[in-house]
Order: C-alpha cells, then structure tokens, then sequence
C-alpha cells in the first residue's frame, strides 16, 4: 500500500457512486455513439475487440476515468472491461502467475512496474507510445517507466506532495506572510508558537501504511537541504540510509514534527500524531488551532464538506519553500500505465492514455493532475491542481519521485515506514536510520 493506494484512500472520501472492489466495469458496449468520432479517427477502429483493465482505483475514481474514455471506445469498437480493486498491489503478482493477467494495468509506483517489466511479462511500448512519451514527458518522468534502457508505460496520474496547507484567513488576522525561503519557514514557525498556537498539525496512521507522511517529511526536506543529487544517491543506495546528511535531514523534521511547542495543533502533544488518521490531520487549521498541515495536492479532496480552496478562501497552500526564493523543489508520486498484451486494440488504448487529449478530457471531468506538457492548467478543477500543474510544467522545477516508492518495497514500505513511527514515538533518529540501513536487502 503505498502512493497509489494512498491517492485512493484519498479520492474514496469523494465517492457518490459505489463500485465492488473487484468488479469489472465495462466501456465501449453500446451499440451506437452520438459523440464526434474525429478526434478519435487516429487510434483506428477496432469492432469486438476487448482490452482488460485492471487498477486499484475504485468507487469516484474508477467512474471518472470510465467516463473519460467512453467516448474513444464508441468511436474505436473496443469494449473496455476495466476492474478496480483495492488489493491491487498484493493481487497483481498472483493474478500475472496465474496465467490471468490483464492487458493494460495501472501501476501505483514504479518498483512494482520494473519488477514485471525485469521479469519479462510487461511489453516494451509500442513506437507510438514511445513517441507521445517523449512528447508529453521530461525525461525524469519517462525514466521512471524505463527498464534497463527500454521504456515500458507512460505516467498516467501525477501529484504534487510539498505543499502546505494553511488558512489564508487566520494568516491575514495574524499578520503573516507565505514564506518564500526555507529561513522564512522557520522564522514563520516561531512566530505562530509564540502566539500561543501551535504552528503545525500531522496524522500519521493509515491503516498498514502508517508512518508514509512522516517518510515523506524527511525526503523533502533531504531534497531542500542536500539537492537532487545527493537524493537520487540515498534513494539508489549509493549512499547508505544513515548518511550524516540523511541524519540532518530528519533532524530538521523532528524539530518541528516532535517538538511540543510545534506539534500536533489541535490534537495533543506531538506523539499524538501517531494515533491521528493522515485524513483528519488538517482539520485543525480550520478551526485555527494550527497554522500548517504539510500533505500532497490530494488533500484538497480530504477537507470536509464545503470547504472552499483558494488563496482567498478557506484554505490555500503553498510549496514547501527551498533554500532561496528562486528554488523549486518538488517532491511527488504517480501512476505509471502499462500491457502484458501487445495487440492493436490494446495499442490503440495505450495510445490514447498517453496523449493530452485523454489527460485535458480527464481534468474537466473532476480533480486530477497530470505531468503531460500539452496539459492545459486551465482546465484544472480545483486551484491546486492548477498549481501542481503550472509547477510540473516549469521548467525550473526540480522535481524528484517519493523515495520510499523508489526502494526496496521491504524498506520504503517496510522499515522505513515502521521506523518512521517509531521514531516519532521517541526512538533516536541514529537508532532508526542505522536500524533501517540494516534492512536494505544485499547489505
């Protein structure tokens, strides 16, 4: 369970129609189509063929992305079977060895993908595929889907994780500004704690996934601090997990995260975070017992009902500041499509998620985000999906996948994870890096 389930549990709370979890969901059965079929004349027709889908995105999510490409599978003849299940990660495997694989998946991070692509069950993409890669991605992004040199799937769902929140009202009333500069952060966190509120709030449980916000804290913060360089280092293993400037990285964390002059507005203590659902872990700043919650772009959908997102508004946010004015440090996630089949039909349907078309279409119809270049940020549902955009789009971005997805599952879903609650239950942060370097298989 891990970025894409994390997104799921997110846009679950969304929901107003209910889909099984396991239940296939069919596009492209009718008869007839009154949509324009010009823009789909490209992809070919493909009468009584079927493509199998197979994802974790359920309820809202999964209505969404079937109403997005109903219109291309009228228009192409091909009968999109799409089924969501919760348990995608655990299934997949059991699924693929069972000689049951679906054609198309849609892969939460990309260790899971590289996995199957090194095991030579995923097909290379096709070279119209690869074409509206290059096209629609930087290269950072493509290499995420890249195996040994061959690219395999193009991202599909991308988020923006550093970002603050924070209520442009009780900010106004409190004369503060939105900090431009790491410094700034800091001088802005004294600043609230000393007016009797406590700056942050955080909530770490989630299910078997607890402890991933505090893994995702330090891995931006080792991104600010050490650059790109040194990240994509620590993440590879080409430097050990307990590295002195890892071990500073999660200093800086813990002096907000396990301070009690800092942590957990409007819950408790800072240990109470770990009993706090990463859902609710927000609300505080609502109601102005905290200042900022630090969560990806995937929370706008988490606020309870009603609340208004904008820099006017009930709540705003805004990226976690770097070094300087000018940096643009982006820590993110994704969704990453690819096929165990190579048929035209399945071609055809690859194709279509990997071009703008297909992301533009899925913005207008709900929160989405998407790293495509011909993604029009005006088409955004929400201001912070239109933010997120404009900052994958900038070229002075300097964007970087989470880390934990990157690692060993046993270590950025495993001990990373466990040590990241145990340290902010009082573990030293020595105890917990070396106790994780230690895990990392091959040591």
């Amino acid at each position: 369970m891990r970025f894409g389930a994390r997104l799921a549990l997110a846009v679950t709370t969304l929901a107003v129609t209910a889909t099984a979890c396991g239940t296939p969901q069919d596009s492209g059965s009718r008869s007839h189509t009154t949509a324009d079929c010009a823009p789909y004349a490209r992809y070919g027709e493909h009468p009584g063929t079927t493509v199998t889908v197979y994802a974790e995105n359920r309820d809202r999510e999964a209505d969404l992305f079937e109403e997005t490409w109903a219109d291309f599978a009228d228009c192409t003849g091909i009968h999109v079977s799409y089924e969501g299940d919760g348990e995608f990660e655990a299934r997949i495997q059991v699924r693929v060895e069972g000689g049951n694989a679906p054609d198309v998946a849609f892969f939460p991070q990309p260790g899971l993908l590289e996995r199957f692509a090194r095991d030579g069950r995923l097909k290379p993409a096709s070279a119209g595929v690869a074409a509206l890669a290059r096209q629609g991605w930087s290269a950072d992004w493509n290499s995420y889907a890249t195996v040994d040199g061959t690219l395999y799937g193009t991202p599909l769902v991308a988020n923006v994780k550093s970002f603050v929140w924070y209520s442009p009202t009780f900010f106004r009333d409190k004369g503060l500004a939105v900090p431009r500069t790491w410094s700034e952060l800091m001088a802005l966190t004294e600043k609230v704690a000393a007016s009797g509120v406590k700056p942050w709030c955080a909530g770490i449980e989630s299910a078997e996934a607890t402890g991933w916000p505090v893994t995702d804290w330090i891995e931006d913060v080792l991104l600010r601090r050490q650059g790109t360089r040194v990240y994509d280092q620590w993440v590879a293993h080409e430097i050990p997990f307990d590295d002195p400037r890892v071990i500073d990285a999660m200093d800086t964390v813990g002096s907000l995260l396990k301070n009690d002059r800092y942590a957990n507005g409007g819950f408790g203590p800072a240990r109470s975070m770990a009993s706090i659902s990463f859902q609710e872990a927000g609300t505080p700043v609502l109601s102005g017992d905290c200042a900022m919650h630090r969560q990806a772009s995937f929370y706008a959908g988490l606020w309870p009902d009603g609340t208004e997102i904008g820099p006017d508004e009930d709540v705003y946010a805004f990226l976690l500041p770097g070094a300087d004015p000018a940096s643009r440090p982006v820590l993110g996630g994704g969704v990453f499509t690819a096929a165990f089949a190579d048929r035209p039909e399945v071609r055809a349907f690859q194709e279509y998620l990997a071009s703008a078309d297909f992301a533009n279409a899925r913005m207008r119809k709900g929160p989405f985000v998407s790293a495509n270049r011909g993604v029009d940020p005006a088409n955004a549902a929400t201001p912070v999906d239109r933010l997120s955009i404009q900052l994958l789009q900038d070229p002075r971005t300097q964007f970087r996948f989470d880390g934990s997805d990157l690692m060993p599952a046993s270590v950025g879903a495993g001990t990373f994870w466990k040590g990241a609650v145990d340290w902010i239950g009082g573990a030293s942060t020595r105890q917990v890096a070396h106790s994780i370097e230690r895990s990392w298989p091959g040591r």
